[in-house]
């Protein structure tokens, strides 16, 4: 579903990605941990196109596969049109299922529209833009890009209070300025709330267990495992430490260091790591 071939990359005209190969096949969860400056973070912006971040060699090929339950989706599809709660779900083209598109060349936009989704370590704050009218504008706009109609208030609102419902968030709480006045737990809890909304095929999520206490680590894990553990789906987890996958298990952990994956394995890696560090187990 993921295919990042030897890839290298700069910031500021220093390399920080030298080298990189990863594959994540649809239906999977892949970890990534590794030491501070072993280029995670870069890892992650370069997916998702953040200007500044400069790619000087190799692929990144991006397959995305129709979504199993969504309008247009064989018997389901007049049922997901008349429920809000599935019409997040993009369209799938049979014309491209599965086809690679060549990631790299995409703007932005383009591959958040194309169904890549990136979750931040520290989430911004955007004043004098409610959540709900952020988030509606976001969603909407994917779907006209794929040709899709547009989610009236009503059915928005309906999908927005569900989703915040399942991740123990008070709705009200959308009503305000995008994350201001947010704790590091609530803005964490919101942005799984924008990930069920936008229902994308592949999720980067970047050290999305920083900053959170038990309880809220606990939801933000449920709320991946809800919302992307499929079929059509993938996940790449970059994080720290063994916490977050105690709940949200992968199904393989990699070791990054100085910009390249320098060891993989199944989920017991990550609790040797966390138990021998990583100088010791990447050795």
């Amino acid at each position: 579903m993921l295919d990042i071939c030897n890839l290298h990359a700069t910031v500021g005209s220093k390399p920080i990605l030298n080298g990189l190969t990863l594959h994540v096949p649809a239906g999977e969860v892949h970890a990534i941990m590794g030491p501070n400056g072993a280029g995670k973070s870069t890892l992650a912006y370069v997916l998702a196109g953040r200007p500044g971040y400069e790619v000087t060699e190799g692929t990144v090929t991006f397959s995305p596969l129709p979504a199993r339950e969504g309008p247009g989706v064989g018997s389901s599809a007049t049922a997901s049109m008349a429920n809000p709660e599935l019409r997040s779900a993009p369209t799938p083209n049979p014309s491209l299922a599965g086809r690679g598109m060549n990631l790299l060349s995409l703007d932005p936009h383009q591959r958040a529209a194309a169904g890549l989704f990136l979750g931040f370590q520290y989430p911004v704050e955007i004043p004098g833009i409610s959540y709900l009218q952020f988030l509606r504008e976001s969603l909407n706009s994917q779907r006209r890009s794929r040709g899709e109609a547009e989610l009236s208030g009503a059915e928005f609102i309906k999908l927005a209070r569900t989703q915040a419902a399942l991740l123990g968030m008070d709705a009200e709480m959308l009503k305000r300025p995008v994350n201001v006045g947010f704790s590091g737990g609530e803005k964490k809890r919101a942005e799984m709330v924008q990930m069920g909304i936008m229902n994308p095929r592949f999720a980067v999520l970047d050290e999305t267990d920083s900053g959170l206490d038990i309880d809220a680590l606990k939801a933000v894990g449920a709320g991946i495992n809800r919302i992307m553990r499929a079929p059509d789906k993938g996940v790449l987890l970059i994080t720290h430490y063994q916490r977050l996958l105690d709940y949200v298990e992968p199904d393989k952990v990699h070791v990054l260091a100085a910009g390249r994956i320098v060891r993989s394995g199944g989920p017991e890696l990550a609790r040797e790591l966390e138990r021998e560090g990583y100088a010791e187990a990447a050795a």
